[in-house]
């Protein structure tokens, strides 16, 4: 299939191949998203998108000779087995190949922090300076402690039934010791800015437009995923590229325009439709955003 430049935490475990043996499903897994692969024993080059979410792949079974380059660079040579992890803080897109040394199966397990987690663990760690603070993006490498912790996501994946409140645990964890021994302090701002994930945006975005009459309430929706209001309307800006009130500006438009063109209903009862008590605000705003009055609209048929 096509490889994009950059897809979602959710979309990447389609294109790094193999055979996926357990997926992560569920409310237990909002703050960390995991799965397990048994992956063939050699590879030819495969690309794989970038994702803006951190994660982590951690080597399950198998003796392998691992390959990886960014764009047109050398390849780079890694000799790993089980223990060994990656950490990949987002950027480029970049690909890989492989091929096993030993007749082991080469399993693996990737792990992903949601954005909003980790931004908390940077601001615990590095305070005012957070803003300034990225992950960096270390191959093939060990660490004791992290290694347990990947031993207990692996375990709660195989479980029938994983716990919310130990996963939650857990991927807090996590976000701290990465936070601790493998974020820097840079001179220059990260490019891009952390986003909602996609997962929770169609959430919000769904909710809203079931409840498109109701009145905007940024502390509702914040509550909803879980984060401050100030932080909340920084991460909707940037995933969905607009406000989360000119959002619902945008829908209850959306669906006016939807009503004027497919129903006789009168400009007041469309207004009331969309959460509008006062006929001429609707107007006004109709106006604002389509640079038609509703009726003009209407006539453009």
């Amino acid at each position: 299939m096509p490889v994009p430049e950059t897809t979602s935490a959710e979309a990447f475990e389609r294109y790094v191949g193999g055979k996926c043996l357990r997926l992560g499903r569920g409310k237990a897994w909002q703050d960390i998203k995991a799965w397990i692969v048994a992956l063939p024993r050699a590879s030819d080059t495969l690309p794989l998108p970038s994702v803006r979410e951190p994660f982590l792949a951690w080597t399950i079974s198998g003796d392998v000779e691992f390959q990886e380059r960014e764009g047109n660079q050398p390849w780079i040579t890694h000799r790993i087995k089980r223990g060994s992890l990656f950490l990949t803080s987002g950027g480029a897109p970049y690909d890989c190949r492989w091929k096993t040394l030993t007749p082991e199966p080469f399993e693996a397990m990737s792990v992903f922090i949601e954005l909003p987690l980790l931004q908390r663990a940077l601001e615990e760690v590095f305070g005012d300076d957070a803003a300034n603070a990225q992950l960096q993006s270390i191959s093939a490498f060990t660490d004791a402690a992290l290694n347990s912790l990947m031993e207990r996501v692996h375990e709660e994946l195989l479980r029938r039934k994983a716990s919310p409140l130990f996963l939650q645990g857990i991927a807090q964890t996590i976000a701290i010791h990465l936070a601790r021994n493998y974020a820097e302090l840079v001179k220059e701002p990260r490019s891009g800015s952390p986003s909602l994930p996609g997962y929770k945006l169609r959430q919000i975005t769904d909710w809203m437009r079931e409840h498109i009459a109701e009145e905007f309430n940024l502390n509702r929706l914040a509550a909803q995923a879980g984060l401050s209001k100030f932080y909340f309307n920084r991460l909707f800006k940037s995933a969905a590229g607009t406000s989360p009130s000119h959002y619902h500006i945008n829908l209850r438009m959306d669906e006016a325009k939807r009503l004027l063109r497919e129903t006789k209903k009168s400009v007041v009862e469309v207004a009331l439709d969309v959460g509008y008590r006062n006929p001429s605000h609707f107007e006004q705003i109709f106006r604002r955003e389509t640079g038609l009055s509703p009726s003009d609209y209407r006539r453009q048929r």
